[in-house]
């Protein structure tokens, strides 16, 4: 006879239950200031300097035609600007406006706390280690950035 695990048993749905619950909070946080998850994730990337289309596409790991639909609402919100590549007459640059440039701090410490709120209980070897075992199980080269103990114990 076969055993049949329950769903509550399978670690794939807790997993998916975290993510909804961060990513929910999360969006209603920044829903306050106009902005989507998903638009914040281009903001955020063209913040640190990922200034096109396909820069952003690779950092936020989607599809290059989904980011380009994210900075058409950005743009019509006045948070991002198309600008010519004035080094290759093909390349169009993406530009945080005034607006956009004060908002993506505003918005990460947002992030910070819907961070905290979740994984504040963790110590910070933990939850680096957490880290590294999901960026391992999905395959993400890079190593996560160190933690700057300092500011978390502020």
């Amino acid at each position: 006879m076969t055993t049949t695990h329950g769903l509550h048993d399978h670690l794939g749905y807790w997993l998916r239950r975290l993510s909804d619950e961060v990513h929910a909070r999360f969006e209603a946080e920044i829903g306050r200031h106009g902005v989507t998850v998903s638009q914040w994730g281009v903001m955020a990337s063209v913040f640190h300097g990922h200034t096109t289309t396909k820069a952003v596409a690779r950092h936020m790991a989607i599809d290059p035609g989904a980011v380009s639909r994210l900075v058409d609402r950005l743009v019509a919100k006045d948070l991002i600007r198309r600008e010519p590549d004035p080094g290759s007459r093909r390349t169009v640059l993406l530009v945080l406006t005034d607006e956009g440039r004060a908002l993506v701090p505003v918005l990460a410490g947002l992030a910070d706390q819907n961070d905290a709120y979740f994984f504040g209980s963790l110590e910070v070897p933990q939850r680096d280690q957490l880290e590294s075992w999901i960026r391992r199980l999905i395959g993400e080269p890079h190593p996560a950035p160190p933690h700057d103990t300092a500011e978390e114990s502020s």
